[in-house]
């Protein structure tokens, strides 16, 4: 009953306007006894360990998105000796191949490619048919920037507008076609073994998302239009392990490679927690 009460308040409040109502909040500077409580306060409740942020006192955050999407001091995820690694921190939802165009959402339930990725200039979703994924959900706890899984070049990326409902396991196993009814975003990569995807999906109270190259991309104020890029004229090269972008509140990454391309790591399973930079999947 708790979980039927918890996803139909979802579906009857005003997400979006509730969404931007948090990201106001969660971008005031003043009073500072305010910011400062709110950010004490979601450190106790979530039990953040601010001793591996590069600050450490919360006081001297702008206000609660910069201390949300806060550094970490160097040294602290080192990068697997893999080809591929994790892109976030977080609690692996489901990964492993792709069934058609198939992919696990939770156990018994499942969402279509063709639905996450939309239609796609540069990267048909023909072509990660039979392919391989992983999800990860990052709690309002985590470390909430996501890197690069592996080295290469920008192709493309496309914001695709939709949902805001929450990313949590509870709305996972009970919500039909969760990730490609919510709003999200795709980074499409190449490099010298193949090409692969990343999609950043938006969820309930997620007040942004924001990359390296085009600084915010998805937020409650966007409009509702499909927006997508090209980036063959503009070159843009990340490494394993720096940094993509940002999330202003908890929400999921998903990151898709070609059929027949990867071996995932066999310590991987569904619920384990990772960190950004260890060790998931080799190239054939």
């Amino acid at each position: 009953m708790s979980d039927f009460l918890f996803l139909l308040l979802q579906k009857i409040v005003p997400q979006r306007s509730l969404s931007a109502l948090c990201a106001r909040v969660a971008g005031c500077q003043k009073p500072k006894w305010f910011k400062n409580s709110l950010i004490k306060v979601f450190v106790k409740i979530f039990d953040v360990d601010m001793r591996e942020a590069f600050e450490t006192d919360i006081s001297r955050y702008a206000n609660f998105n910069d201390f949300f999407t806060r550094p970490l001091k160097s040294g602290s995820r080192p990068i697997g000796s893999s080809d591929i690694v994790s892109p976030a921190d977080g609690t692996i939802s489901q990964f492993g191949l792709i069934k058609r165009e198939s992919l696990v959402q939770a156990k018994g339930r499942f969402f279509l490619l063709s639905e996450l990725l939309g239609s796609s200039q540069k990267l048909p979703q023909e072509d990660f048919q039979d392919g391989a994924f992983l999800t990860i959900y990052l709690s309002p706890s985590d470390y909430h920037r996501f890197h690069m899984p592996v080295s290469g070049d920008l192709l493309s990326t496309r914001y695709i507008p939709g949902k805001l409902f929450s990313v949590n396991d509870i709305t996972a196993k009970k919500l039909e076609n969760l990730y490609a009814r919510n709003e999200r975003y795709i980074a499409n990569f190449s490099n010298e073994n193949s090409y692969f995807s990343i999609v950043a999906v938006g969820a309930m109270i997620v007040a942004g998302i924001e990359t390296v190259w085009s600084g915010t991309v998805a937020s409650s104020a966007l409009t509702s239009e499909k927006c997508e890029h090209q980036y063959l004229e503009k070159f843009f090269h990340l490494d394993k392990g720096e940094e993509i972008g940002r999330f202003k509140f908890g929400s999921t990454v998903i990151i898709l490679f070609p059929r027949g391309t990867i071996n995932w790591e066999k310590k991987l399973y569904p619920g384990q927690r990772i960190r950004m930079g260890e060790s998931i999947a080799n190239y054939k």
